[in-house]
Parts: C-alpha cells; structure tokens; sequence
C-alpha cells in the first residue's frame, strides 16, 4: 500500500448528479498521465460529504471498474451515521477495494472511547484493513501518540493518513510504529513528510500535478534535497495560486482546459467566475499542467 495515491475528484453537473463519463475520463488521467500508484475514493477532494449514499456508492463502483487492479485503490467510507460507513465498507470491500479508510468522528465531541469503538464497529462488519484518516483542521479531533498506540492494537488498522503540520508527532508515530503506514496528506509539505520518513502520500493536487509530486518524492528518499526543495517550490507556487482561487473548482477548471468533462463543484460550494477561468489558464500554460 505504500506510494503516491490522488485524492480522487468527482465531476458534477450543475444539477449536482455525478459526471460518469468525466470520472472515468479522471481516472484515466491518474493512472495514464500522472502515473499515480492509487487513488484514495470518496475523500474531501472527492466532496464525499456533500454526497447521499447512492453517490458515493456509484463513484466506488465507477472507480473500482475503471481502475481494475492496475493501481492500488483505497475507499474513505468515514460519516457521522456509523450504520452509513459500515454499508459503505461492506459494499468497497465487496468489489475488491484493498483497503477502507475513515475520517475520525467529527462534529460532535467524542471521546476517545466512542473514536475507537467507531473504527473498530468498521473493521469488524466489514474485515477490511484499515487507514485512519486524521484530519484535525477539519474534525477539531487530535490523537495523541498514546491514543494511535491503542488504536494500533487492532491489527487490521494497518496505518493513517496524517493531514496535520505537526512533524514532532509525525516523528514520534514513525519511531513508534515503523511497520505501520503512514501516508501523508499535506501536498504543500511533501518534502518533509518524506523526509520524516512516510511511506506515500495522498494529494488533491496529484490530479493535476502528480508527476512533480512523484520528482519530490522519489529526490527527497534519495537524499537529493536541495533538488527535491526546487521541484517542492514550483509545486507550492501552483498550490498557492490553486488554493487562493478556491482548491476544487480549480482543480477542476485545470482538468477541463485538457478536455475531461471535469464538471463543477457541488452545491453550496461555489464555481469559478469568469475572471477565475482566465486565471487557471494562465497558471496552465504557465507551469505546462
């Protein structure tokens, strides 16, 4: 499972139904042009939360068929109603995904007793290995050192992805638990992580950018840092113009200039204006996307 994995974008249309062809057309571009090694389905790239379950079954089915078993494919299944995650990691693991993953309970305060039960209820309904998915920007959950060394006592949780800027306890994990994966989530911070000694990564921006994500990767375990540091700067230049423009209608947009039927973003999120479209194309033929 180790390697550099796109967080999976999902085409909609303006009514908000998912784009068929255009994801297919997106997977084709993971795989063919940005020779990713997996692709991590319904995650926040791909707006999972803004999908019902019927959606976010048909983006597993459409993936899993275009995909095959060329690369590695990872299902975020993780949703507030735990009898939702568990139907969706069921039916990810009846079509052959090779591993689930799941955003640690947000919104309500759970404590860390209810976080693993939660996990836990997953892995055993489903008996699928397991990727925690730690996001605390967006979940306001932080796991000690302590509480990932509990959660690790199940043998099916087999690694996390680790969204978050502390280093020190992406250290700390790393010492602890070098059998466990650990793919980082940051794209803006890949030469660090790999540094820290991850194992992959799992990026938005590997739709677009997944080569030079793959330069900065490969240079950094290498030892050839000062190389990887040039690559990571021109990358960060196209995430800070992505990110101030709004990260998925960007990615979007980038996509669409090659001709995918990439589609909009789902309500509430906002599209690009017009001003915004003249803008991704000059950051297209600027850094040749």
């Amino acid at each position: 499972m180790k390697g550099l994995y796109s967080a999976l974008l999902v085409p909609f249309d303006n009514e908000g139904n998912i784009i068929e062809s255009g994801l297919r057309q997106i997977i084709r571009q993971n795989i063919d042009v940005q020779n990713i090694d997996g692709l991590y389905v319904n995650g926040s790239s791909g707006e999972n939360f803004l999908m019902n379950t019927d959606q976010k079954k048909r983006v597993f089915e459409i993936a899993k068929d275009e995909a095959g078993n060329d690369i590695k494919l990872i299902a975020q299944v993780g949703a507030l109603d735990l009898t939702e995650a568990i139907e969706l990691g069921k039916f990810a693991t009846s079509l052959g995904y090779d591993a689930l993953s799941a955003v640690t309970p947000f919104y309500y305060p759970f404590s860390f007793e209810e976080i693993k039960y939660y996990y836990n209820a997953i892995i055993e309904a489903t008996g699928n290995d397991m990727i925690i998915y730690s996001i605390p920007a967006l979940t306001g959950v932080n796991l000690s050192i302590q509480q990932f060394d509990e959660l690790f006592e199940n043998k099916k949780i087999i690694g996390v992805k680790y969204t978050a800027a502390d280093f020190f306890l992406l250290e700390r994990i790393r010492k602890a638990f070098p059998d466990k994966l650990i793919l980082s989530g940051f794209d803006e911070m890949l030469i660090q992580a790999a540094v820290s000694g991850v194992d992959g990564a799992i990026g938005s921006t590997y739709n677009i950018n997944g080569r030079r994500a793959r330069q900065i990767f490969e240079l950094a375990k290498q030892g050839n840092i000062e190389e990887a540091y040039k690559i990571q700067h021109e990358t960060n230049d196209i995430i800070e113009q992505v990110l101030a423009l709004g990260i998925y209608p960007t990615l979007k947009a980038v996509l669409s200039t090659k001709g995918i039927e990439a589609g909009v973003v789902k309500r509430p999120l906002s599209p690009l204006n017009d001003d915004g479209l003249e803008q991704v194309k000059l950051l297209v033929s600027k850094y040749n996307l």
